[in-house]
């Protein structure tokens, strides 16, 4: 991607480097064999935990309008010995505990607003049940686009199984959007435009709808970009933005809440800034702690996500104290800690460099955190070997950059359609650049082969007005 850095403006937001660790050791020498092994223990016995229809464990995002529901199953980790028999309840303390361990105040979502389908089947022999449905449904009480918890539990009624202590709990984040109009299409796929905020102000993201349909073209747009930087006098890693990105953020009513009014996704780029720090780097602490301010920006300008991009890094050899080789296994940490922090929020990647393929977390597979898998442009391949466990309606192919003419085919967007696949982007779109006309025909493929629509232009592009 293109990027026009800019030094003049630091951002107040820090993050120390987890350094300490690196000191307080008298003694490197570890004595593997006083390790007690008996401690570690291999269950025979078939282990249940609760997973949503797109393979997500412990937690999961619903956003709804007028009413919804999370589809849910229980899953084992070995065929099941008898027919099992459970069902699920709202447990409320369960959220109580969830923000007293992560520092968070998530609101409970009404009981009497909550109903379940049936009780899970799990068959002899099989190792997943059939779904069952937990229904919710909307309330003068509720806060448009405000974060809500419903808090369940599984209970085995009848059948001989176990359960996972920790993933027999889960967390369903739902938002209500009753009141915000949809920007989905009738094919599911969402095109996420990457805006050159340095050059191109975001509002030109509302002149582009679908003429039958009337809805946007677009439906999340990405700030390229925000920086991860260090501070060589401190000794601190910290979220960096240029004049440009700033005023947009300072700006927030004018330059995204239309955006937002109108159904469409806000998303922060994060991208190296020529200096040793960067996404593929952090210490595992210094990601967790990274991630929270991730999660104070986010919340502080009202934003929907993050977008995850490891390029223009100065990564250095040696590794300096506080970091570690660049590896996808850091990228991927940095990733999972941020959904850890904001499991409301996206959380997406670009598939380049370290982030182009990411690796499991804690026994969490990264199709499971990350949102969004964005290919780098003309990248078609399935990513599920990437970002396992992501379905297809997560994967962004045959992405398009429109200030340098990087432009897809037709029977491309058809192929991506016809195959499944769920998302496409495009960079830099601006109606002001000379190449508009060439950008327009590219749009208007897209309205036609991924929407069956027409796209329709309103002629009244915004100015960089700042």
């Amino acid at each position: 991607m293109k990027y026009n850095i800019s030094f003049k403006r630091n951002l107040i937001l820090t993050v120390a480097i987890a350094v300490m660790g690196f000191f307080t050791a008298c003694d490197d020498s570890i004595d593997v064999t006083s390790v007690d092994e008996n401690q570690y223990t291999t269950s025979s016995d078939a282990i249940a935990y609760l997973v949503n229809n797109a393979g997500k464990r412990e937690s999961s995002l619903v956003e709804f309008r007028n009413q919804g529901q999370a589809e849910m199953y229980l899953s084992t980790s070995k065929n099941a010995e008898t027919d099992v028999v459970a069902n699920l309840k709202f447990e409320e303390k369960l959220l109580q505990v969830y923000n007293d361990e992560n520092n968070t105040d998530y609101a409970l979502f009404p009981k009497d607003l909550v109903s379940f389908g049936s009780d899970f089947q799990l068959v002899k022999g099989s190792n997943k049940s059939e779904k069952t449905l937990v229904n919710f449904i909307t309330s003068d009480a509720l806060q448009a686009q405000k974060t809500y918890v419903i808090p369940v539990r599984v209970e085995v009624k009848s059948g001989n199984m176990k359960l996972s202590e920790k993933e027999s709990t889960y967390l369903i984040f739902v938002k209500d959007f009753s009141t915000v109009p949809t920007v989905d299409k009738a094919s599911g796929i969402k095109i996420i435009s990457c805006m050159e905020v340095n050059d191109t102000n975001p509002l030109n993201n509302l002149c582009f709808t679908l003429k039958e349909s009337g809805k946007p073209l677009i439906d999340i747009v990405i700030l390229f970009s925000a920086n991860i930087n260090y501070n060589n006098e401190t000794g601190k890693v910290y979220i960096y933005n240029n004049p440009n990105v700033q005023h947009i953020l300072d700006n927030r009513e004018k330059y995204l809440k239309p955006l937002q009014d109108r159904g469409m996704k806000i998303v922060l780029g994060i991208l190296g800034n020529h200096d040793r720090a960067g996404v593929s780097n952090l210490a595992d602490e210094t990601a967790k702690v990274f991630a929270q301010e991730l999660k104070v920006v986010c919340d502080s300008y009202h934003l929907d996500g993050i977008f995850i991009d490891d390029e223009y890094s100065a990564y250095q050899n040696p590794v300096p104290v506080g970091f570690v080789s660049p590896s996808s296994a850091a990228a991927s940490r940095l990733c999972f800690e941020a959904k850890l922090a904001m499991p409301d929020r996206l959380v997406c990647s670009y598939a380049y460099g370290s982030t182009s393929s990411l690796p499991d977390i804690d026994g969490q597979q990264s199709g499971t955190f990350v949102d969004y898998g964005i290919h780098d442009y003309g990248g078609s391949s399935d990513l599920s070997t990437n970002y396992p466990g992501m379905p297809k309606a997560g994967m962004a192919l045959y992405s398009q950059e429109f200030s340098r003419g990087y432009w897809t085919l037709d029977s491309n967007l058809e192929n991506m359609r016809n195959d499944g696949y769920g998302a496409h982007m495009i960079f830099a779109m601006d109606p002001f650049r000379s190449n508009f006309d060439r950008q327009k025909q590219a749009m208007e493929s897209i309205a036609d082969k991924l929407f069956d629509d027409e796209l329709v232009y309103n002629e009244n592009p915004y100015k960089k007005d700042w």
